[in-house]
């Protein structure tokens, strides 16, 4: 793993919230703190109202994670392209990640209660 990224237990209860409502919320979330970024918290996905969301077309490529796949929030108000992410098969020394969702804040929340 690189030491550009640290992963942690979050620890608490994380729920992450957007337009449409509570989306999930976990008590086994993962904190990554990459560089000098704000830290994001991966929720397990059997944490995570999947049936909100559709997995979209969009791919994008860390060095340091690997691929990334993008999910779509889809409510009765319409469809939030690309609002959510996951590493589906990280990098060695990120295996903690997969199988987890990170939130875009510019269209949801995520609190630590």
């Amino acid at each position: 793993m690189s030491d550009h990224i640290h992963l942690r237990k979050a620890v608490g209860k994380w729920v992450i919230r957007a337009e449409a409502g509570v989306l999930g919320e976990t008590l086994d979330g993962i904190e990554l703190t990459e560089g000098d970024r704000e830290p994001v918290i991966y929720f397990p996905r059997e944490d995570v109202a999947m049936v909100m969301f559709d997995k979209s077309e969009t791919v994008t490529t860390c060095p340091y994670k690997g691929e990334a796949t993008y999910y779509s929030i889809v409510g009765a108000s319409g469809t939030v392209k690309d609002a959510a992410w996951s590493y589906e098969s990280p990098k060695p020394g990120m295996e903690a990640i997969a199988g987890h969702l990170a939130f875009s804040p510019d269209y949801s929340k995520v609190a630590r209660y």
